[in-house]
């Protein structure tokens, strides 16, 4: 099991999602990170010189293995499992997990399966029926040394796919706030 699923899968899974009014992030200097639309990978890629993703696994996972909330955000369906880390100059940003229904990857959308080392939003956020919607966000680290996640639905085609994001401590998001020195 790679460092990253092994440390940051299980804070991914503990996350207690909130919608974002019921936090304290709104007009926060990390918060227009968290409740980013667009791509949050063309987003990183302007504060670096080389942006990356590292995939770590991406397999075929069976709609028992899907909470109840995954269930009713994308349906009772199998899923393609993909997890990955986005770097910045080498350095891990995010550790984001998306879960792509089967149904998904049909049509046009069959290539989000071929996806490898590219960045899920420069191909999802080049279509132009792409949305995000059902945002939520959580903090899975303390209050004085908070680590944010988000989670939230894309569609492509009114096809949904989920990805949970758990940006981690040398991400531009944080450098804005706090210091973690």
């Amino acid at each position: 099991m790679s460092k990253f699923k092994q440390l940051y899968k299980p804070l991914l899974d503990s996350a207690q999602w909130l919608a974002p009014e019921e936090t304290v992030i709104e007009g926060t200097e990390f918060g227009h990170w968290l409740l980013e639309l667009d791509s949050l990978s063309r987003r990183f890629e302007r504060h670096c010189q080389a942006f990356t993703v590292s995939l770590e696994e991406q397999t075929q996972l069976s709609r028992e293995c899907l909470t109840g909330d995954e269930r009713a955000l994308i349906g009772d369906v199998d899923c393609l499992l993909r997890k990955v880390v986005l770097k910045g100059d080498g350095v891990p940003w995010v550790y984001a997990r998306t879960l792509i229904p089967l149904t998904t990857l049909t049509g046009q959308e069959q290539d989000l399966a071929q996806l490898g080392e590219m960045p899920l939003g420069f191909r999802v956020f080049t279509d132009r029926s792409a949305r995000r919607d059902a945002l939520v966000v959580a903090n899975v680290g303390s209050e004085d040394r908070p680590v944010w996640a988000r989670r939230s639905r894309l569609w492509l085609n009114d096809k949904p796919l989920l990805v949970a994001e758990l940006f981690l401590q040398e991400a531009p998001i944080y450098k804005e706030s706090l210091s973690w020195k």
